[in-house]
Formats: structure tokens, sequence, C-alpha cells
């Protein structure tokens, strides 16, 4: 019998039109995005379907707009009567993740998406900070790239998102002394096109912002599994997912835990990517390449659910 796990993406697979497609195509997904159009007080909708496209990359308006386009497609599985044995989600996706295992409600999902998004933008003076994906290189000697080039300055690994395939982040001239030391290493280190060093210790004003706002939110008991990013593990209660999202902003992701958990505890067989994109079946290609992937591009692609 299939077991599935639901993912869910972050930041990086967005695209101008995200979700229109399934909005025309199921009621529950065009509400969702008319729920977040009266939660945030602008049309959020015509934003992820229109653009212009340098507006909905602002983080700001980007962390909403995955959540509503990932949860919107979510609304349209659930027709299909398929039911995961866990969920995750990749840094920002770990909010619609908790909307899917109903310890999270979309409306407040969007409401602190947007102010983390803010927060996360007003933490680094644009231009302080950088973030580059390091291939191609085992993950201690990433570890030793990281610790050779920070020098004064702040730099620590930020996502583990598969084997051979690390991201740093901190101050910009740090990164760059580690992409230098990666290439002389015979590593493949590229620059990310980043407004903000995420996960990493310059986020922790973002953090002791968002705290409050996590606190003053419903959090209910997962109906689901849902391992978060920061302990890659399941969260044994509402109180527990709201603690790690705050200690998510500043810590590492790391993702290739969180998929052999699902596999190897959850005995999950094959993930669905509930978003734009594929990012994260890639990653989960190289993690566990015998676990089945299912990509939902367009709607039509729900009939591979069965």
């Amino acid at each position: 019998m299939t077991k599935l796990a639901f993912v869910f993406p972050g930041q990086g697979s967005q695209k101008v039109g995200m979700g229109r497609d399934w909005a025309e195509a199921f009621p529950e997904a065009r509400a969702v995005f008319e729920e977040a159009d009266r939660v945030l007080g602008f049309e959020l909708s015509r934003l992820c379907w229109e653009g212009p496209e340098e507006e909905l990359t602002l983080t700001a308006n980007l962390q909403p707009a995955l959540v509503a386009t990932s949860v919107a497609i979510l609304r349209a599985v659930e027709t299909t009567g398929a039911r995961p044995a866990a969920v995750a989600g990749h840094s920002l996706g770990e909010y619609s993740a908790l909307v899917a295992a109903g310890t999270l409600e979309l409306a407040d999902a969007l409401r602190l998406t947007r102010r983390r998004g803010k927060l996360m933008q007003e933490a680094v003076p644009v231009g302080e900070g950088a973030m580059a994906a390091i291939l191609a290189l085992e993950d201690d000697a990433v570890r030793e790239i990281v610790a050779e080039a920070a020098g004064s300055d702040v730099l620590s690994v930020a996502n583990l998102n598969a084997p051979g395939q690390v991201v740093v982040a901190g101050h910009r001239a740090a990164v760059e002394r580690a992409v230098e030391l990666a290439r002389e290493r015979r590593g493949k280190p590229r620059l990310l096109p980043v407004s903000a060093p995420f996960h990493c210790p310059l986020m922790r004003p973002a953090r002791e912002g968002l705290e409050p706002l996590l606190a003053e939110t419903a959090f209910r008991d997962p109906a689901v599994p849902v391992v978060t990013n920061v302990d890659a593990r399941p969260a044994a209660s509402g109180d527990a997912a709201r603690e790690a999202l705050a200690r998510q902003v500043d810590a590492p992701v790391r993702w290739v835990e969180s998929v052999e958990w699902m596999t190897d505890r959850a005995g999950v067989t094959a993930f669905v990517e509930v978003g734009p994109g594929s990012v994260l079946l890639n990653t989960i290609k190289r993690i566990r390449p015998d676990a089945g992937r299912i990509e939902l591009k367009v709607p039509d692609d729900l009939a591979n659910l069965g």
C-alpha cells in the first residue's frame, strides 16, 4: 500500500501565474485566493497570476503568495480523497504543512508569513548578506569551509537539502570567501539570487520580532505528523509546532533528515509536492532514490494520485 507524504516548497519555486489554473479548475482552490485577498487587504491573487514579477518576488509578498498557492493546490488534492501519512515543508513551506495538518488556520498562516517576510527583509541591510549553494562536496567538507571562511563575520550552514547540496548564509564577504574555497576544493558553488541571508544567526532580529505574533496565534495539535525543519522529527503538539517555527527563522533547514524520518519512521513510500514547481522532489530523488515522486504541475496531474 502506498503511504504518501505531502511536502510543501518554500522560496525559489515561484513564478508569475502560479495557482491560476488550479483556481480556475477547482472552486475550493479559488476560495483560498479569495480568502487571502480578504485577509491581507490587497489582491494577492492578481499579484500571483499577473505579476509584476519584481513585486511578486519581494519577500513580504512572496511568502504569503506561496502559502496561498500551496494551500489552493492542497484543497484540490483533498477532493481526491488522498490523505498523507506525514507532512513537511521546506522553510516557508512549513506554514503550509501546518495548515494541511489542521494545526494552523489559513488566515493565520497568511498573516504570519506576510509579517515574517517583512521582518526577514529588515533584519539585514540589502547587500550586507548573501547565500550560496555548494554542490559536489560532502557536508563535513562544507562545514570545514564555513569554519575557515567565517573569520570575524557570520557564516553558517543554512540548508542541508540533499547529499552534496548544502546552502551557506551570512555576511556577503564571508559567503564569497566560502565560494572561492569551495572552487579550490573542486566543489560547484554559486551565489543565490536572494534578498537576505535566511536561516543563519543574522536573522535573530526577525525571530525576535516574530515570536510575539506566534505567541498570539492559536495552534492546534497536528492531526497528522508534521516534521519540522529544525528538529527533523514531528512536533508533538501545537505548542511545539509554534516554538519550532520561531527557532526555524535563524536555524538550518534539516531537509535530508526530515525526508529520512518520513521514509524510515513513518513508512512513507511516495512524496507529493504540493505547490508550484518540483524543487523538493529533485532533492528527494537524491535522498531516497527508491521513493515514489508525484509532481502536480497542472490539475490533470491529480490523476497520478490514484
